[in-house]
């Protein structure tokens, strides 16, 4: 039998393993998508892109297609050497032997280096601009458009706006990182199968403790004093009456080396320890309250109405106060129809010399439509026959007042009502305060008490201090405090509910 091998074989050997269909189209396809990378990285490197779809193709899509081709290559050359070996057509190539003093093996090394080189440099950009990419605030907000729409749009206008979505929803450290990915990819499945929840409910489960996260930049400890603020509410009647109130919200402090310890921050005063039991989703019915003071005494509330017995405590799931207890919208906020026509007047977006224009936007916003664009439409008819057939000698003077306000009140609908998603204020209780969602009178409602006869307090001076109240031309003002007297004569009424009962955000009827 002759050992040597024959013609076929010594050119088989001869062949690379690359030469095949499979690999030569992942050559085809890594080659093509590098040189797409690359320019794609150089624009963005140059000029920025401010669509976040074109960051998704350059640092997520295209590179996919990169690995893709590099597997092929490597696929293409196994089964290569797999056909071989079954056909025994060839021996497998040896391994190149490298030798830097043929020159011709020496460019090709050189040449091979630099292009290795340039490749590592490209993967290590990529893959920093990657992650950057993935941390942006247009990737959080833009980039599953119709999910995050009104999260993304109420962010641009709250109070956090320039604090990028990572730094309060990730964090700093690669173990939140991480939670935040797998999470994130259940989200992404959530999105394509369309089968995530609208709207999307609150309060977040899982996020990072308030030490870790608004304590950051919001010290408890350096909190105490007090802090004015002003509101100024319009009536529903033809004038749009002005009613001004002026307090002083009694900050407080947890610190004593600072100043005294109470307030409304007492809640988060270092010794303290606040407990409480929610009996819904949303933590707005607190049956329960416990409270651990600074000197170790254990006291226990509860509602009279709805009290817990032993074995619901026991099955309960205990929160401990911080301050998301209470600021529990801190930048995704949903404003009121109310709120937002006051602060439109207040701030002459819209003419308060219109007549009636507070009652009549209020509920322009507060009716139902399918669409945004439908919104649009209806707002804008709706005003625009009021003032035709209630006051048709100011909407033919009044022409632009009437255009301004009604495009003040069809902007303040896309910022705060979402059709799609069925968000709007009423979704999301906003707990800081107490006028429009219970707050701050889920425990401070009078009704919680102890077993030796205390009550959480229901005093309004407690945390705040009413200073100036009333019409423009008639204020009532006393530093030392006034007592509240409500804009519309309800026979004290007030004293003996809830604002909340009446006050929901839209007029009551």
């Amino acid at each position: 039998m002759n050992d040597q091998p024959t013609q076929n074989q010594r050119a088989a050997a001869a062949s690379s393993l690359i030469h095949n269909w499979i690999s030569l189209a992942g050559i085809i396809l890594a080659v093509s998508s590098f040189f797409a990378v690359a320019c794609l990285i150089a624009l963005d490197f140059f000029r920025g892109f401010r669509n976040p779809y074109m960051g998704i193709l350059t640092y997520i899509v295209t590179p996919v297609f990169l690995i893709a081709g590099l597997l092929l290559i490597s696929a293409g050359a196994l089964w290569e050497r797999h056909r071989r070996r079954k056909r025994k057509t060839g021996t497998m190539p040896a391994y190149p032997r490298i030798d830097l003093n043929v020159a011709r093996q020496r460019h090709t090394f050189i040449a091979v280096a630099v292009v290795t080189v340039i490749i590592l440099l490209f993967t290590a950009f990529g893959s920093y601009r990657t992650y950057q990419f993935t941390e942006s605030v247009q990737f959080c907000g833009l980039t599953c458009h119709a999910v995050m729409k009104p999260e993304y749009t109420a962010y641009q206008e709250s109070p956090h706006a320039h604090v990028a979505c990572v730094q309060c929803h990730i964090g700093p450290g690669a173990g939140w990182y991480l939670k935040s990915k797998l999470s994130g990819a259940y989200q992404v499945y959530a999105t394509l199968l369309d089968i995530y929840p609208r709207p999307i409910p609150a309060p977040i489960k899982n996020l990072r403790p308030v030490q870790l996260d608004c304590e950051q930049c919001h010290w408890p400890q350096k909190f105490f004093g007090a802090a004015e603020k002003v509101w100024h509410h319009y009536l529903p009647d033809k004038t749009n009456t002005e009613w001004t109130i002026r307090m002083l919200l009694k900050i407080g402090g947890g610190d004593p080396s600072l100043g005294p310890v109470g307030g409304i921050h007492w809640h988060m005063a270092v010794a303290n320890k606040v407990e409480y039991i929610a009996t819904d989703k949303q933590l707005q019915t607190i049956p329960w309250v416990r409270l651990t003071d600074q000197k170790g005494n254990v006291t226990v509330y509860q509602s009279k109405d709805n009290p817990l017995k032993p074995a619901q405590i026991a099955a309960a799931r205990i929160h401990v106060m911080d301050c998301i207890d209470c600021h529990n919208r801190p930048t995704h906020i949903y404003h009121s129809p109310v709120d937002s026509v006051n602060l439109a007047l207040y701030t002459g977006r819209m003419a308060r010399t219109l007549p009636n224009i507070k009652e009549q936007a209020v509920k322009a916003l507060t009716k139902k439509y399918d669409t945004t664009d439908a919104a649009v439409r209806g707002i804008a008819e709706t005003l625009t026959t009021f003032y035709q057939s209630r006051y048709p000698a100011s909407a033919k003077t009044n022409t632009a007042l009437i255009t301004q306000s009604v495009g003040e009140t069809q902007r303040i609908y896309r910022h705060n009502f979402f059709p799609r998603m069925n968000v709007s204020w009423r979704v999301y209780p906003d707990n800081l305060g107490h006028q429009n969602f219970p707050g701050c009178y889920r425990c401070h409602d009078g009704n919680h008490t102890s077993a030796d006869d205390k009550t959480i307090t229901h005093d309004c001076s407690a945390c705040h201090t009413l200073i100036m109240q009333g019409q423009a031309g008639k204020l009532e003002a006393n530093l030392a405090g006034v007592e509240f007297k409500h804009p519309v004569d309800i026979s004290g009424l007030w004293k003996q509910t809830k604002c909340s009962d009446c006050h929901s955000g839209s007029l009551v009827e």
